[in-house]
């Protein structure tokens, strides 16, 4: 039973009863009762009524993440398997679990917690105090629900080392949970292999989301030239090389990356085919333009360039500066596939961004088709921060 009651400010709570999954700190009259930062505690309104459970640390602006909205629940064990019992569930029906993000934090209901399955390893990153405590029950549990359908686990890789964690008054950690083992893991996706590394890759090792849409590419890529912007370890490339592309160049900032994207264009026998520059991309298809290079198809997948609020609008010029620029590169009737995975840009202001860039080269585009990301990583609605992957196919033009 929680100890503690939070109590809201008349008219605050808004938020949460659309869904929600935070209680902001300034929306907060009183907290009565006994509590330690990361202990559950009972939300109410400022009349005194139910609102949710959720675990509490004074040391965020999120004071409270929701647990659950049902005031007769109890937190316990069996909670936490029926929610990594359902999560695993819906993977199953709606994804190829072979490597999939298995939970994905609030839109799991399971909040600051994300964990990743490539193959048979799973790499874990707690990113909230009250999480952080609940997580080795929730990976016994994860490992137990798995094992249950036949999936062999043979390592855990922890990357709690977001700068996030910092905000909730933990360390930054990353190592092995268990026992050690390679932390080069090879997956296959949509055919391709892959080296994913767990220790030293991005975030968790590899971006899982985009698998979808890597996959929605391919009628586009036979006998076509190819150009992949902030290509990461090679994930649009190797697809469009795999799809039958005639010659795919992948660049990157990166040069870890770039190694990385080397090493699995030779495990999928694509070497021949496709290659990789180390460059910014921001100085290297002005480059290309003044050479004159011409493209079937220029896939455009930046990192988030906005990561608050403030940050929009220097965001959406960036954006707008590799639109242009790729289109500029674009052979007329060929493709542009471009994404933002801000949040913090809604796919109204990156549509209108990318066809900002557009008119200012004369192209015209016609939208072959919108996207998100994978079902894996589910959209909460009410939960802002789970929609943040928006993906656009276009032909392009030329005004004529």
């Amino acid at each position: 039973m929680n100890t503690a009651t939070v109590t809201l400010k008349e008219g605050e709570g808004r938020a949460l009863k659309a869904g929600g999954p935070w209680i902001y700190d300034n929306e907060v009259s009183s907290i009565e009762g006994p509590v330690v930062d990361g202990d559950m505690v009972t939300v109410r309104d400022c009349k005194g009524r139910f609102l949710c459970q959720g675990f509490i640390n004074r040391k965020s602006k999120l004071l409270v993440r929701v647990m659950s909205r049902n005031e007769s629940a109890a937190i316990d064990r069996d909670f936490l398997k029926m929610r990594v019992q359902n999560a695993w569930d819906y993977r199953k029906r709606t994804v190829d679990t072979s490597s999939c993000r298995v939970i994905f934090g609030e839109a799991d209901f399971l909040p600051g917690l994300v964990v990743d399955k490539f193959s048979d390893v799973l790499v874990v990153q707690s990113l909230a105090l009250g999480i952080d405590k609940l997580k080795g029950t929730i990976l016994d549990l994860l490992l137990e629900t798995l094992a249950a359908d036949g999936v062999a686990i043979r390592g855990i890789y922890e990357r709690s080392d977001a700068l996030v964690r910092e905000r909730e008054g933990l360390p930054r950690v990353k190592g092995f949970i268990g026992q050690p083992f390679d932390t080069k893991v090879q997956i296959v996706e949509n055919g391709v292999k892959y080296l994913v590394d767990v220790a030293e890759g991005q975030k968790t090792g590899f971006f899982l989301d985009q698998k979808y849409n890597r996959k929605a590419i391919w009628p586009l890529c036979r006998g076509a030239k190819v150009l992949d912007c902030f290509t990461h370890t090679g994930s649009f490339a190797l697809n469009a090389g795999l799809a039958g592309a005639e010659s795919v160049l992948g660049v990157d900032a990166s040069e870890l990356g770039v190694a990385q994207a080397r090493e699995n264009a030779a495990l999928n026998g694509l070497s021949d085919r496709v290659r990789f520059e180390c460059a910014d991309v921001f100085e290297f298809l002005p480059a290309l333009i003044k050479k004159k290079e011409q493209y079937d198809l220029v896939i455009l997948d930046p990192p988030a360039f906005a990561k608050s609020r403030g940050s929009v609008k220097n965001a959406v010029k960036g954006y707008r500066e590799i639109n242009l620029r790729a289109l500029q590169l674009i052979k007329d009737g060929g493709y542009l596939a471009t994404c933002s995975c801000s949040h913090f840009v809604d796919a109204a202001l990156f549509a209108q961004t990318v066809g900002q860039a557009a008119n200012n080269v004369r192209k015209r585009l016609r939208q072959v088709e919108f996207r998100t990301q994978a079902p894996d990583h589910p959209i909460l609605w009410g939960a802002a921060d789970s929609d943040y992957l928006k993906f656009f196919i276009f032909q392009v033009c030329k005004e004529k």
